[in-house]
């Protein structure tokens, strides 16, 4: 990503208007600066030369002090709006990226879902020292560096040729270490996803390490992956630290040239004392952005990084969305036909040539082993997944053709684990309501809580069995009452007396007039459908 990318700028409203902010103030920081060095050599040149007194620089001390005010005020609403835009730019991006993920389907975030998560949390946080410290350089440098050399022209041609001649060194460096800091901070980042994958799949299947044993088996590959993040953060610190030291010896170099070009013209009075001063003061004013935006650089890579790949997800196409408003689905069959779908990377279809017919008030079972493509069906039927061969039409509408967010409207889906936000039980399920949870039996779940429906739960239900997760997600199904209820395995965590509720719950379901669809492993759900329907596999690709 470039070190001002038009991307980031058409992607993030924040990043523009903070852009436009910096702009602003750097020009303002330009003229105070110059100034400045005029207000110091007009005050002390005449004390030194002896034509004026101390009491005769006081007006200009005092214009001196209000200039270095008007400075720090800059910085400080430079280094404050620096903050706010980079959390705002922040917040907007990872909103941008969820969504779009969302938008992608399940199958494209399975494959992405631990990068994104990298980039989206750790990652992302790296673009605010780039908005705090980098960027307001990096406009300085257009600002305030010509503007300087500009009046240095004006008052003496020699030492502008003379900085001309050594401002080209620090960009060329710049470029140099810029490119050396690029790639450790891509290798930065992707050790970190590497190690937030390795973490977060031994994190979901520790239960099952733990019950065979092994769960001491994966410590020394984490070991060596956390061992390589330590590696490259370390390799990008000292690329750091070097072009920090390098940038500040060229700045101090190309600034010692002209100091002794000008004291040595001042010694032999071809140059007079106030023009001098306020030219060995402008010079380092000149080298000082470009050399911040090089020390500064280090710090933003990280984040540009991480940008770069949240902006790449945000401009992946979206499969096409019909228009099409749904029809209503308490009246409505939902037809499949020479349904097939392409397991990506497994040589299997699954489902392989599909046909049913859903029909509206009654309850449908999906049947068939595992992996047979019956959770594939479902996600198909919600619009989250294309198929590779076959179509499915609603009332004669194909699904392709009909709004997303119509046919969302009339659906309910309860998957294998829900959903669940921090908040209280009544909040989770959008109120309180006793009837819907004495049919699925979250009432005794209730009578077990502490505060019964404001009881409090944490992220994904933390505080709740996987099973009362289940109860509260159907009891939060049968109070919306939407035409089409989807379960999947809705009794796959309960006992068989908990079990006999979900299939109360779910003939209440049908007795409100709702269509529902269950993925069924067990002998109870299939005794309660009024259709079943056998979902098999294929070897090989779909023809």
């Amino acid at each position: 990503m470039k070190p001002l990318d038009p991307k980031l700028l058409s992607h993030a409203a924040p990043a523009r208007r903070y852009v436009a902010l910096v702009t602003l103030t750097g020009i303002i920081s330009a003229a105070l600066i110059i100034a400045q060095c005029f207000l110091i050599s007009l005050a002390i040149s005449p004390v030194i030369d002896g034509t004026a007194d101390l009491s005769d620089a006081l007006p200009l001390v005092g214009m001196l002090a209000l200039v270095v005010l008007g400075r720090m005020f800059v910085t400080w609403v430079q280094e404050s709006f620096g903050h706010r835009a980079a959390l705002e730019t922040i917040a907007d991006l990872r909103g941008q990226v969820l969504a779009r993920a969302g938008a992608l389907g399940p199958r494209w975030l399975a494959s992405k879902t631990t990068s994104i998560v990298t980039f989206t949390t750790r990652g992302l946080d790296d673009l605010e020292p780039y908005f705090v410290k980098y960027l307001p350089q990096l406009l300085l440098t257009a600002t305030v560096t010509p503007a300087s050399l500009i009046v240095i022209l004006l008052l003496d041609w020699p030492s502008a040729i003379l900085i001309v001649f050594c401002l080209p060194i620090i960009p060329i460096f710049m470029i140099l270490i810029g490119k050396m800091t690029e790639n450790t901070s891509q290798k930065k980042l992707a050790a970190m996803a590497s190690l937030g994958d390795q973490v977060l799949d031994l994190i979901a299947g520790l239960p099952t390490l733990k019950a065979l044993g092994r769960e001491r088996g994966p410590a020394k590959r984490v070991d060596e992956l956390g061992k390589s993040y330590t590696e490259t953060t370390m390799a990008a610190l000292r690329i750091a630290f070097l072009s920090g030291t390098v940038l500040e010896f060229l700045a101090t170099l190309s600034t010692a040239l002209v100091a002794v070009e000008v004291g040595f013209r001042m010694v032999y009075g071809y140059l007079d004392l106030t023009t001098g001063l306020v030219i060995i003061m402008l010079t380092p004013e000149i080298f000082k952005p470009l050399r911040e935006v090089g020390s500064q650089y280090h710090a933003s890579t990280d984040g540009l990084a991480a940008a770069e790949q949240a902006i790449s997800v945000i401009e992946t196409p979206v499969p096409a969305r019909g228009d099409t408003s749904s029809p209503d689905l308490s009246h409505s069959d939902i037809v499949i036909a020479n349904l097939s779908v392409e397991a990506e990377g497994r040589g299997v279809t699954a489902p392989a040539n599909l046909s049913a017919v859903i029909r509206p008030g009654r309850i449908t079972a999906l049947e068939g082993p595992s992996g047979a493509g019956k959770s594939t069906t479902v996600s198909v039927l919600l619009g989250l997944l294309e198929p590779t061969f076959g179509t499915v039409t609603v009332g004669g509408v194909p699904l392709t053709a009909i709004d997303p967010d119509s046919w969302w409207s009339q659906i309910t889906w309860v998957p294998q684990r829900p959903v669940l936000v921090p908040g209280t039980v009544a909040e989770n399920i959008g109120g309180v309501d006793d009837a819907a949870a004495a049919l699925t039996g979250f009432d005794e779940v209730l009578a077990t809580l502490p505060n019964g429906w404001e009881t409090p739960i944490g992220q994904g239900g933390v505080g709740l069995s996987l099973g009362q997760r289940q109860r509260l997600a159907l009891t939060r199904a049968l109070r919306e009452r939407r035409p089409l209820l989807v379960l999947d395995e809705p009794t796959a965590h309960l006992d068989a007396r908990s079990e006999n509720q979900i299939v109360s719950a779910v003939r209440a379901a049908q007795a409100n007039g709702q269509t529902v669809l269950i993925i069924a492993h067990r002998q109870t759900l299939l005794d309660i459908a009024d259709e079943v329907i056998t979902v098999t596999a294929m070897e090989g690709a779909a023809s």
